[in-house]
Parts: C-alpha cells; structure tokens; sequence
C-alpha cells in the first residue's frame, strides 16, 4: 500500500517524506525529550455504510510542540466493535514497523508508543488486554485512554471533521 499522510504544516506526504521530516525534527529538537506515537480512530458511517480509519504520526517535542501527520481512508463494509478496534490496532502496529524500520536505518533507536482509542471503561474494555498485550509483544509502548492522546484526539479530530 502507498502511505499518504496529510500534515497541517506541510501538506500531502509520502511516508518516505513523513520519515524525514520526522527526522528533521527530532535532530532539531536535540536539547529537549522527543517522543514518537502512532494512534488510529475509526468512525461508522451507518448512512453510507462506511467506517473512516485514521492513523495519526506524532513526534512531540515535550513542553515545546509538536508536529503530526495523518492517513485517512474509508472501508464500505460496517465492522463490529470488536473488529474495528482490532483494525486500528493492526493499522497502528502497520504504521509502526515501517517508521521504526526507516528511524532504525539512521544507526539511532527512538522508541515507538502506539496510542489506542480503547480504555478501562465503556465498550470497549473487553478487548483491553488482549490489544495492550499485542501491541506489547510487538515491541511497543502501548498507551490506553485517558493516556491515548495521540488516538483519541489527534486520529479522531480527523475521523469526524478532517
């Protein structure tokens, strides 16, 4: 699949670009704590029996900003929760090996949080450990609501308004 990311600041990037970019600005950002974070949210679409997913990338420079780009795109088939929430956290992870392998190739190790619109409460605190512990066992950081920023506000922004 070609990646396309839309970045508020630089407009429409391949996920190539998105990596050096990202770059760019973790080199700049040498004086202060940068983390790196991966988060999907899906929205149905009942009336045209669609589910929006997007998939946010967001290097924060902490107490200094941040810079995010997003991957949006629409299935025409309805998922049950369990499904989408499965879905996002495959996206997650998808996003998640190809920025880590192409960080990897500069010699440097930046870990990698995947953020997952899932949390304790409400409907979807079946499927918490089950995701938590695959995100895990795949290498990452898993971050769950209210600490999911990067999903539950950065990818959901763009799955209702974007």
């Amino acid at each position: 699949m070609d990646w396309t990311f839309y970045s508020p600041s630089k407009g429409l990037l391949t996920m190539d670009q998105v990596v050096e970019d990202v770059l760019s600005e973790i080199e700049g950002s040498a004086d202060s704590k940068v983390r790196i974070m991966v988060g999907t949210d899906s929205q149905p679409k009942p009336a045209s029996r669609s589910v929006t997913f997007v998939t946010a990338i967001i290097v924060h420079r902490v107490g200094k900003g941040g810079r995010y780009y997003v991957h949006r795109e629409q299935h025409h088939h309805l998922y049950a929760l369990r499904q989408r929430m499965m879905t996002e956290a495959a996206y997650s992870l998808q996003i998640g090996g190809l920025l880590s392998e192409q960080l990897g190739r500069t010699k440097k190790s930046w870990p990698i949080e995947v953020h997952l619109d899932i949390g304790e409460k409400g409907a979807t605190k079946q499927v918490v450990r089950e995701i938590v512990a695959w995100i895990t066992q795949s290498g990452y950081e898993a971050k769950i609501k209210p600490d999911a920023y990067g999903a539950s506000k950065v990818a959901d922004r763009y799955t209702k308004h974007g």
